[in-house]
């Protein structure tokens, strides 16, 4: 398969798997959902839209970057959240509806945040004219990119659940499959620069996801909001879909950029370290803060709680 045919071909293709994977699991209740956590889902969305684009920035201004990268940086920080942090949020045992809801609507915003984000980086760092979105046909096509494919899905899952239930496995795998696969053709067409740019933005990409993770926990905590929550929010906002940032840096119709690739592809095997650590922390924290608190309940109110969780 050469460049073209993975940029043109592929990669569309692989970034539809893993938004219809997204759609797969959603319902009109999902971003109905967020009135009932109003307060978990404002502080979680304004992290993720303002305050971590604000720290990247930061840190890619400190590391003195090269243009490209720090274009690419940006474009990593400006993408929504990765259905990947639903698996680590359930085994964390974090709020995995707040996780759906939150990727939902974050992949909404995308569509206007993301364009914008990017556009500004590009003017501030390159000083170029080639941007996404504020160009309707481009802003068309991220549009074509992020919201059909979900539509789609949510589609499926409204028309046929059972069919939709059964597919959700291999459509996990799938997603799993095609960020692997993305993450592949980005090192591949960057593969002599590779280690050039793993000592430039290896330790950087580590650094924003444990600093993604730590604020997403940290913040919502700050802010009362439940420890189960707050550790959905963590997953949401430490892990970025780094499929549509490789998808929109590569894409000869977008960006047609392959160095702005290398922060998303770099982060999207490095960011497994810090959401496994976290997820087997906070996932051995809240079940013995349960196990805790049912030992300290009355022998009938136990039996209540048994009976009401289905254990």
């Amino acid at each position: 398969m050469n460049s073209s045919t993975a940029t043109t071909v592929f990669l569309p293709i692989a970034l539809a798997v893993v938004m219809f994977g997204l759609g797969l699991a959603l319902t009109g209740e999902d971003f109905r959902r967020v009135v009932r956590y109003p307060r978990a889902a404002a502080v979680a969305l304004g992290c993720q839209l303002l305050l971590i684009p604000g720290i990247c920035l930061g840190l890619v201004l400190v590391a003195g970057l090269q243009p490209e990268l720090a274009v690419g940086m940006m474009l990593l920080a400006a993408a929504p959240g990765g259905t990947t942090a639903n698996i680590f949020s359930h085994l964390a045992r974090g709020d995995v509806a707040l996780n759906i809801t939150l990727t939902a609507i974050n992949s909404v915003l995308a569509v206007v945040t993301l364009p914008i984000i990017v556009n500004l980086s590009i003017a501030g760092f390159i000083d170029g004219t080639d941007s996404i979105g504020l160009q309707p046909a481009k802003l068309a096509q991220v549009f074509a990119v992020v919201l059909v494919p979900v539509g789609i899905g949510m589609l499926m899952r409204r028309k046929a659940p059972g069919w939709a239930a059964r597919m959700d496995l291999p459509v996990r795998i799938g997603s799993i499959a095609a960020l692997l696969s993305v993450v592949g053709v980005a090192v591949f067409q960057e593969r002599g620069n590779v280690g050039g740019y793993l000592t430039q933005v290896g330790l950087l990409t580590l650094l924003l996801a444990c600093v993604s993770i730590a604020i997403g926990y940290i913040v919502p905590r700050l802010a009362r909001v439940p420890a189960r929550q707050a550790v959905a929010a963590s997953f949401e906002i430490g892990i970025h879909n780094s499929t549509l940032a490789i998808t929109i840096a590569l894409s000869p119709s977008l960006l047609d950029n392959p160095t702005m690739a290398v922060p998303a592809a770099v982060y999207g095997l490095i960011v497994f370290i810090p959401a496994g650590v976290l997820a087997h922390v906070m996932g051995r924290y809240l079940t013995g803060q349960d196990q805790q608190r049912r030992g300290s309940q009355p022998r009938c109110a136990r039996r209540a709680d048994i009976r009401n969780t289905g254990e």
